[in-house]
């Protein structure tokens, strides 16, 4: 299954994530190390460490994602807005976003919009935010809102999960949302991928980002069994 998709390629798909609450800072400097080792796309962590990180990530590539309205997505939205646009402030690259999840299920769509464009606003041409659904909470007509409230929100990603959820990403969540998304937004993959296969799959069923704590796991299943 993993020959399919070009291995070398895989760095640049991950999103090396550390967002337990007991995370210390040997815990974030050890993250930062394994991203610059491995040429991962981004570090994902809880706001407070962006400034460590840039610290330790200056000159190196790798970006910083930050998780806002984490993990619940109950925030105000203006304090969602302003929390996002400090972490931007202060390096950030990138905003993971949730989604008012209980807002979506009730049908209180505008609300659900208009929490994703301000957050969008606050960092417009600053940084890409992408729309954590949390998909095992939804419905797949839930999903297809959420989708089409995040495009036109101005929304530059869909996400499945949190990892603090209901569970995590699957294959056919990925190819629902890529195929109700427009090209030029991407969908990251979250939750649960902890093997080299799993990422595989979720690449090609269409995610253009994957969010996992294993990295390293999936780095080492690459050189294990493909001589990357």
């Amino acid at each position: 299954m993993a020959n399919a998709f070009e291995l070398s390629k895989l760095p640049a798909y991950i999103d090396h994530t550390l967002l337990k609450a007991d995370a210390d800072e040997q815990a974030i400097r050890k993250l930062c190390d394994e991203a610059k080792q491995y040429g991962f796309y981004s570090v994902c962590v809880n706001g407070t460490w962006v400034p460590l990180c840039k610290e330790l990530l200056e000159g190196s590539g790798v970006k910083i994602s930050v998780v806002c309205g984490f993990p619940l997505g109950a925030t105000d939205p203006v304090i969602k807005a302003a929390e996002a646009a400090k972490a931007v402030e202060q390096g950030a690259a990138e905003i993971d976003m949730v989604l008012q999840i209980g807002r979506l299920k009730q049908g209180d769509l505008d609300y659900v919009c208009e929490d994703i464009r301000g957050v969008v606003m606050a960092v417009e041409g600053r940084a890409i935010v992408k729309v954590i659904f949390e998909t095992g909470a939804l419905t797949d007509e839930q999903i297809r809102t959420a989708c089409e409230l995040s495009v036109e929100a101005g929304a530059h990603y869909v996400k499945t999960s949190t990892g603090f959820g209901p569970g995590g990403a699957t294959v056919e969540h990925i190819a629902l949302m890529r195929s109700l998304v427009p090209d030029n937004v991407g969908v990251k993959a979250s939750g649960g991928i902890r093997d080299l296969d799993t990422a595989v799959r979720m690449i090609e069923a269409g995610a253009t980002r994957l969010g996992t704590s294993s990295g390293v796991a999936l780095m080492q299943g690459v050189s294990g069994g493909n001589g990357y």
